[in-house]
């Protein structure tokens, strides 16, 4: 790696290269199952400085899905480092951050899953 290094979560060096290891059928689950939990349980999305987040329903199917869902995230994706929590107002919030590109890149990322709406 060149330059100096980018690190995510708990000091977890951050690819350089913004791409997605997914593929084919990987990719598609993956993504409906992004486009389920947001439709059916989101609450919102905002941008950040550094990323992206997004705030869900509480309820501990939605925390599996979704610590399982960045938990792959963070395999495919490993130029951001993603995250979900529980926060003060009591909603799970998954949480991706990055730098340089990775920032626009997450920035672009869930926008035609509409959070909490039916379509």
């Amino acid at each position: 790696m060149t330059g100096p290094s980018m690190h995510g979560e708990a000091g977890r060096e951050l690819s350089e290269l913004v791409a997605c290891t997914l593929n084919g059928t990987n990719l598609k689950t993956q993504r409906e199952r992004w486009i389920n939990v947001a439709k059916n349980f989101g609450i919102a999305r905002n941008e950040t400085a550094d990323g992206l987040s997004l705030a869900f329903n509480d309820h501990p199917a939605v925390a599996t899905e979704l610590r399982a869902l960045a938990e792959a995230e963070n395999e495919c994706c490993s130029w951001a480092a993603w995250s979900v929590e529980r926060s003060e107002g009591g909603a799970l919030v998954m949480a991706a951050r990055s730098q340089g590109d990775g920032i626009a890149a997450l920035h672009g990322m869930f926008t035609s899953a509409t959070m909490g709406e039916q379509q």
